[in-house]
């Protein structure tokens, strides 16, 4: 594809993205990246706003027209010498304050040598003719401010300011001379302090938007930790009851209802905590949640055993440490095959404890690992870490699965840990669960 198509497909594309742009600034990438057919600047694709492109550079063009007219008029000695070199200065012009836009093709190789010969053809056209045709040099300056970025920027324009300045001494002296040095100079630097200035603002906004993507990406992640709690907590109880209520319909009606009657209620207990959730207002009991696992562990045919001492806890320590308890208890129910459980809470004057033990072989069952039962307590050391606490769990010394949260009773991250911290659920935390403790499927027994 040569330059000329290149400049037509482009034009194309920018005649097509203009009224999308200016109908929604804030487009994607992926539907600005569309918008281009192919040979488009991609640099533009990764920017909020319009294109850049060499376009809004094309304007300057018109300084070369003193030039043209002194051709066209047969003012200029050799007139096709002069045609051919105004052709080759706009021509060279062209291709590079176009890819001055792209970082990649700004700073090739080609570009390089493209602008050399453009600083050639400028200083013939300038010593050969002189007068209007020394316009070409603040033109050089502007093409080599939109190319060169950086430290070497100075350098180059300071060099060609007073390359400009002395080939135009040379030519017409030093009242031309002052001036062409002087537009050179500014076109070079102010060209190359705009675009720079334009690429940092697109660049912002891209920056801008992507943070506000992962502000989202987070928020949904918090939100599905929490509903992973909730729900999986809520449905293992449920299945479980209504496993009893199947099995105890038979032979106790009365019993059956009672299960029955205990699913409605957990069920409408989850409505009310699902909207409480999604308001963001829900906050945790460990009062309420060792009620439940009394009832969920009863349902599942597991003796509850619940010991608790030490002062009252504050409500951001209980809203943790129930946490736990929805999540140690759902594994017990699910994975552990134990036939006892106990709860263990016990306070200190800084430190708070709980641990939660089960008798079961869960943790020793071939088909260990399957699933994915180590997301809740891997989710859950996130919580605690981030409250200043920990959370171990493993095989217990004497056999089932311990689960052992320990926190402070007060501390500067309570916001973070229970409201929009690292939640319990997904997370890619590093935890110290054995992820074969808590997989294995559970075998039930039929309520005695």
């Amino acid at each position: 594809m040569t330059w000329w198509q290149r400049l037509s497909c482009r034009m194309a594309a920018w005649q097509r993205e203009r009224p999308v742009w200016r109908a929604d600034p804030r487009r994607s990438r992926a539907a600005r990246r569309a918008a281009r057919c192919e040979g488009a600047d991609p640099s533009a694709a990764g920017h909020p706003g319009p294109p850049p492109t060499g376009f809004t550079l094309l304007p300057w063009l018109l300084l070369g027209m003193g030039s043209l007219s002194n051709v066209l008029q047969g003012e200029t000695p050799n007139p096709w010498i002069g045609g051919l070199g105004l052709l080759a200065f706009n021509s060279l012009y062209v291709y590079v304050t176009f890819r001055a836009f792209d970082r990649a093709r700004r700073e090739s190789a080609s570009t390089r040598v493209a602008l050399g010969l453009l600083g050639l053809v400028t200083t013939g056209l300038a010593l050969g003719y002189g007068g209007n045709w020394l316009m070409f040099f603040p033109l050089l300056g502007l093409a080599t401010g939109a190319t060169l970025r950086g430290p070497w920027l100075g350098r180059v324009g300071l060099l060609l300011t007073l390359y400009a300045g002395a080939a135009t001494w040379l030519r017409d002296g030093w009242d031309d001379a002052s001036g062409i040095a002087y537009a050179t100079f500014l076109s070079s630097m102010v060209t190359a302090a705009i675009l720079s200035l334009s690429e940092a603002v697109r660049e912002l906004r891209a920056a801008r938007e992507e943070l506000a993507r992962r502000a989202v990406a987070e928020e949904r992640l918090r939100f599905s930790r929490d509903l992973h709690d909730l729900l999986g907590h809520t449905l293992s109880v449920v299945v479980v009851k209504s496993e009893a209520a199947r099995r105890l319909a038979p032979r106790d009606l009365d019993a059956a209802l009672a299960q029955v009657s205990d699913i409605e209620s957990v069920g409408r207990q989850a409505l009310t905590e699902i909207r409480e959730a999604v308001t963001g207002y829900r906050e945790g009991s460990l009062a309420t949640e060792l009620t439940r696992a009394r009832s969920a562990l009863s349902a599942a045919s597991v003796q509850p055993v619940v010991r608790q001492s030490g002062a009252p806890l504050a409500p951001q320590t209980e809203a943790l440490l129930g946490w736990v308890v929805r999540e140690a208890v759902t594994n017990v129910v699910r994975h552990s095959r134990a036939d006892r459980c106990e709860i263990t809470v016990e306070g200190a004057a800084d430190r708070v404890r709980l641990t939660v033990t089960d008798n079961g072989t869960g943790a020793g069952t071939p088909a260990a690992g399957a699933g994915a039962g180590g997301t809740g307590l891997t989710g859950l050391t996130e919580r605690l870490a981030a409250a200043g606490g920990s959370l171990t769990a493993g095989p217990a010394p004497r056999g089932g699965f311990t689960v052992t949260a320990d926190l402070p009773v007060s501390g500067d991250e309570w916001a973070t840990a229970v409201g929009t911290g690292a939640g319990a659920g997904t997370g890619t935390g590093a935890a110290t669960t054995d992820a074969a403790a808590v997989t294995a499927p559970r075998a039930r027994r039929p309520p005695s």
